[in-house]
């Protein structure tokens, strides 16, 4: 779930160089005369101090929402709207899929200025960057982005009112305090409320960034408490939320697209005579695309426009078509997979190096390799891919579940030939997302079918075999690890391969390595204490459309590394958790473009240094949870593992049974993060408790494979993800604290799912002596 599709562009390019439920929209003027209300606004000014001690060229290049497309807004006149009733209500730019991104912005907002959180309300902003600034949500950082923005618009909120009312009652604004709502003279024992003033501050000049004073962070009432559940969460649990596949308009058409089984694959003729015969059925419509590298574009196909769903799939199910399969009609993942060993095999792209590796694997008094594999995988959340869309005066507006509200704008403006203006995508709630959602595919197809139906609102709708069998799927891998030991069998060399298709290829034709934000997930960012290092990059093609999944290519390279450490331990005798922390080394903070490192999550490298103290901290943490040490009864294990991403520390420490028939039960899951600053404990608590249960199905039953270029599984009884029955009975978060709120934030949405699997499979070897390198576990485990 990383970097908006230009960046992603420009990557691919560089390598290639060098190698009837009505949903009515929000707008801001309908807030505003609608509540009677007035904004406050603000706009930072210059970046902070981090410029200092950095070359002329450190300091050109951005980072942080100052690298994002479209950068970051703070304006409360885009953001907080304060009515004369008294009423906050504030626009979340973000895409809220269970996160709880709507909350967290809004009560960072509502705490510096000092309103009362029953006051507040959240609306959600439509996609338009420009005016509201980055809106990708992806990659763990809406609040590393955008939690100091927030705080200094709320807080020039707060500011104003008070200016506003000091200037009422002639009195200094030194004497007037903003508190819960209510605006305080105290020599006077004058009192106004928020509402009373809006209008009077809304016509102050905006406050200097410099003069707007930020809270001190025991003066929070929310932040950091996590007291505060989710502000919709009443409408979600009753059924009250409008999700994508919820929304409803007038005359309204439904469809559903046949499309290639096959990437690439193109219709060669197709007949409709027996769909045209399906009660409901208006339309079949031919969509174009089958070209590679997709993009964002449909994959193409037969359109069947209905007036239900059900008659819509009815008519596709009647289709004949003729397809040719095109370039990826005999992909077979698992004769793919030999070629990748193959590849692993010999030398590739050197990544990164330090030392002699060579030199010392031929004086080292032991050598170990392993190999390790994942599959593909889908995201599959829970509400498949949807959207509405209704062309009317010769502009498109779109409800749709998308993660890239301004990719889906950018991507039907060029697909309709249609001004920017006259495009607006709504964003609905999602329901899941794993960066699926990221890829809007399925709103270009929705604005298609509306302009064939001569603008009539379209819901496009994918099924679950649709998202199944036509995802952007987690990319394929094998990973070889090869290591020198010494005669206390402590690694004086250390050579890994990493070989997998790139998510690059959907943006250019078939790059052969990995992109440098794929390769700093987890591999040249390895921040082991050891002197003899290299890292390799082999060539692997495309077979399928790759995409962003949740923690993305952290997920292959923490598994490999962090089961390998484990192997090593178990062959020096040694305990793996004690073992993993030698290796680790002192505490000690690394530059990350001294190790190879040159994306580091997007952020400054000098303000994102990879603290190994603090991942020493998290395994040191989950290992006391875990009561590491303990003796189990037969068939039970412990296993570790701890994991750098997303400029966030996490660690594992998995209990598992494994019984006679090879069946794994996970009895109970310690996890750790160290986050920095959490900004809402609850939801960073929920992330956690969320990754451990995703990250089970990928080390437990979740796989994709493909025959003749085809996805064989297609709902979830062959795409199995975890049952709840399957869930551990205790799973304990630890939350490493920090109360200082002017350091950076990390991650949360991702960080928690790499070290789950490793973790499982050393439980696992804990347990049976049985080393499993390929995931998911289970089926190796029954043979």
């Amino acid at each position: 779930m990383i970097h908006e599709a230009k960046l992603m562009a420009e990557l691919a390019a560089s390598q290639n160089d060098a190698g009837s439920v009505r949903l009515d929209n929000v707008s801001r003027r309908g807030i505003l005369g609608g509540m009677g209300a007035l904004v406050l606004a603000l706009s930072l000014s210059d970046r902070a101090k981090a410029d200092e001690g950095q070359t002329e060229e450190q300091k050109a290049k951005k980072f942080g929402a100052d690298g994002m497309p479209n950068g970051w807004r703070d304006d409360p006149k885009v953001f907080v709207a304060i009515a004369r009733d008294g009423t906050v209500t504030v626009t979340n730019h973000r895409s809220e899929m269970g996160q709880g991104v709507r909350t967290s912005i809004a009560f960072t907002v509502a705490d510096e200025l000092e309103a009362d959180w029953s006051k507040v309300k959240v609306v959600q902003a439509w996609g338009e960057e420009t005016h509201f600034g980055n809106q990708d949500t992806d990659g763990s950082r809406s609040l590393r982005h955008f939690f100091q923005h927030f705080r200094h618009a709320g807080a020039a909120a707060r500011l104003m009112l008070i200016q506003a009312a000091a200037k009422q009652w002639g009195v200094p604004v030194g004497e007037v305090k903003a508190e819960g709502h209510v605006l305080t003279h105290a020599k006077s024992g004058r009192k106004l409320g928020y509402g009373d003033v809006a209008e009077a501050a809304a016509a102050l000049p905006v406050p200097a960034r410099e003069s707007v004073q930020l809270k001190k962070p025991e003066a929070f009432r929310y932040i950091g408490k996590g007291k505060i559940g989710l502000i919709d969460n009443h409408d979600i649990t009753t059924g009250k939320a409008i999700y994508a596949l919820d929304v409803k308009l007038d005359g309204m058409l439904y469809a559903v697209v046949a499309r290639p089984a096959v990437y690439g694959g193109k219709v060669v003729s197709f007949d409709d005579t027996e769909a045209k015969k399906v009660p409901g059925v208006v339309r079949i419509l031919k969509i174009e695309g089958g070209e590679i590298p997709s993009e964002f574009m449909p994959l193409g196909g037969i359109a069947v426009i209905a007036k239900n769903t059900w008659a819509a799939m009815k008519g596709r199910e009647a289709l004949k078509i003729t397809w040719d399969d095109g370039p990826n009609a005999g992909y077979d993942t698992d004769a793919f997979r030999k070629e990748l060993e193959a590849a692993a095999r010999k030398p590739g792209k050197v990544v990164r190096v330090a030392g002699d590796v060579d030199a010392a694997m031929k004086t080292a008094k032991a050598k170990f390799e392993a190999e390790y594999f994942v599959p593909h995988l889908a995201q599959a959340p829970m509400e498949p891919p949807a959207a509405v869309a209704r062309i009317k005066d010769g502009a498109c507006e779109i409800w749709a579940c998308t993660q890239g509200p301004q990719a889906a704008h950018d991507r039907v403006v060029k697909r309709l030939n249609l001004p920017a203006d006259k495009v607006r995508v709504n964003v609905t709630l999602l329901g899941g997302g794993f960066g699926r959602k990221s890829k809007p595919d399925y709103v270009v197809e929705a604005a298609l079918c509306s302009q064939a139906m001569d603008g009539q609102p379209v819901k496009l709708v994918w099924t679950r075999e649709d998202d199944i069998q036509h995802s952007y799927y987690h990319t394929i891998s094998v990973e070889r690890i090869e290591a020198g030991v010494d005669d206390k069998g402590m690694p004086v060399a250390w050579l890994h391969r990493s070989v997998a298709p790139t998510i690059g290829s959907i943006f250019a034709p078939d790059p052969k390595h990995e992109l440098p934000f794929e390769l700093g997930m987890g591999l040249v960012n390895n921040p082991l204490a050891l002197k003899n290092l290299r890292f390799e990059n082999p060539e692997a093609s495309a077979h399928t459309r790759i995409g962003w999944f949740r923690s993305v290519s952290n997920i292959p390279h923490a598994f490999a590394i962090q089961s390998f450490v484990a192997e090593l331990a178990h062959a020096a005798g040694r305990d793996p958790k004690d073992y993993l922390l030698e290796l680790i080394g002192p505490a000690r903070k690394i530059d990350p473009t001294e190790i190879g490192d040159v994306w580091n999550y997007g952020e400054d490298p000098k303000r994102y240094p990879v603290d190994t103290g603090r991942l020493r901290r998290v395994i040191e943490t989950v290992a006391d949870g875990a009561k590491w040490g303990r003796k189990l009864e037969k068939g039970r294990g412990l296993g570790i593992a701890g994991h750098y991403s997303f400029v966030t520390y996490t660690a594992v420490a998995a209990e598992v049974e494994v019984d006679d028939k090879g069946g794994v039960k996970v009895h109970a899951i310690d996890i750790a993060v160290d986050c920095g600053p959490q900004v809402n404990p609850e939801r960073v608590r929920s992330q956690m408790e969320g990754a451990v249960v995703m990250g089970m199905g990928l080390a437990l039953t979740s796989k994709i494979t493909f025959k003749n270029g085809r996805a064989e599984q297609a709902n979830y009884d062959g795409y199995e993800v975890i049952r709840i029955d399957a869930a551990p009975k205790v799973v304990r978060v630890h939350l490493v604290p920090s109360n200082d709120y002017d350091s950076p934030l990390g991650g949360v949405g991702e960080p928690g799912v790499p070290p789950v699997a490793p973790a499982i499979a050393n439980a696992v070897f804990a347990a049976t002596g049985r080393r499993v390198r390929e995931l998911p576990l289970r089926d190796q485990l029954s043979t």
